[in-house]
């Protein structure tokens, strides 16, 4: 889950990614952004599964809280709009 208990970590995660908003579009850009974080992260480490599979636990979880919340609330409202399937 996406909930940060540190307020200044937060606010520092928030003001990074506001001061770049621009730039982090769904174009190709947050791809290449989440590969080279993950390169940044393993570079000075050694390279191993868990470290791998941790961050992609970090991609699932952040997908299903996406799926989880606006999504759902979006689908939830076009449903209400448009009816359901029968």
């Amino acid at each position: 889950m996406p909930y940060i208990s540190d307020k200044k970590t937060r606010q520092r995660i928030d003001h990074m990614l506001e001061a770049n908003l621009d730039i982090l579009q769904p174009n190709g850009n947050i791809n290449y952004m989440l590969f080279k974080l993950f390169r940044m992260l393993t570079q000075n480490r050694l390279m191993s599964y868990n470290r791998a599979k941790e961050f992609i636990g970090e991609l699932e979880c952040a997908k299903l809280e996406i799926v989880r919340r606006p999504l759902s609330e979006y689908e939830n409202k076009k449903m209400k709009e448009n009816g359901d399937v029968d």
